[in-house]
């Protein structure tokens, strides 16, 4: 167990839920997607291919990534693999300042982390982007790859020109997790994030400095809701959610009401829901 005299520390300098990953098969967007994606209001980023390439939505907190696997390669088998179960969310990554010391810390706590990963990939103009990165096996955390990441050049890709966004999206305000048993999956992901776990309106809540983990059965989730375990969606931080909802409406995505807000279905070659 995490030592009490620890819980300020990792509270105050916790990113929170950092990135969330959605897989898709085209490398190329096309149709809707390409036109939600690559629309004016959004800004994006694009990292050279590893295996995999990359389309990175970044916001003032956090960001998504588009991911394709474009070679016959481990990290995009792995990548094949997690698109085979659903099409949407597959990846949950909490920041943090000192990668070493959450591997220190899962080993602790009986999750058998890979060795650490320091990872760098050119981006679009030239400049490098370097990270560490935090792996558990998928038997340890099964609904989706979740990871720590430690960005050691965030000024390379929160530019100013990256995260100002017309549409009014600031950042990622939560993660939604399929659990046939929420209780024991926001016990494990308590002890994988050392955040405390509180009831929140019918669901388990995991708050971080930025963004938190929701986590519930799936019948207490929004319409097409992947089986668990899963990475159900993710929550946009907007300043004018109204608008944005308007526009996503326009643009001809499937829109439906959910708690306070609204729930947003994603085109098939995305997958997975925005909640605004």
């Amino acid at each position: 167990m995490i030592d009490n005299s620890m819980w300020s520390m990792i509270e105050t300098v916790f990113r929170g839920v950092d990135q969330t990953k959605v897989s898709s098969l085209q490398l190329v967007l096309k149709d809707s997607t390409r036109a939600l994606i690559e629309a004016p209001s959004w800004r994006r980023t694009q990292h050279g291919p590893a295996g995999t390439s990359n389309r990175c939505l970044m916001f003032e907190s956090g960001y998504v990534e588009i991911l394709a696997p474009t070679m016959d390669t481990p990290n995009a088998q792995r990548v094949r693999a997690h698109m085979a179960r659903y099409h949407g969310v597959h990846l949950a990554s909490f920041g943090t300042p000192d990668a070493p010391f959450e591997h220190a810390r899962l080993v602790a706590q009986g999750f058998e982390p890979e060795p650490l990963v320091n990872l760098s990939r050119e981006v679009e103009g030239g400049e490098t982007v370097r990270f560490g990165v935090v792996y558990v096996p998928p038997k340890k955390m099964p609904e989706g790859r979740v990871q720590y990441c430690q960005q050691l050049t965030p000024e390379v890709i929160w530019k100013d020109e990256f995260v100002r966004h017309a549409n009014g999206v600031t950042g990622l305000a939560a993660v939604y997790v399929v659990a046939d048993d929420p209780a024991e999956a926001a016990a494990r992901w308590s002890r994988f994030s050392g955040l405390l776990p509180r009831k929140d309106n019918g669901l388990v809540s995991l708050q971080a400095a930025c963004g938190r983990v929701l986590i519930a059965k799936r019948d207490s989730l929004f319409a097409d809701a992947p089986s668990a375990p899963a990475l159900a969606g993710y929550a946009l931080a907007c300043r004018h959610p109204a608008s944005f909802v308007a526009r996503c409406s326009e643009m001809g995505l499937a829109v439906r009401r959910f708690g306070p807000g609204h729930a947003i279905a994603l085109p098939p070659s995305l997958g997975g829901t925005w909640l605004v």
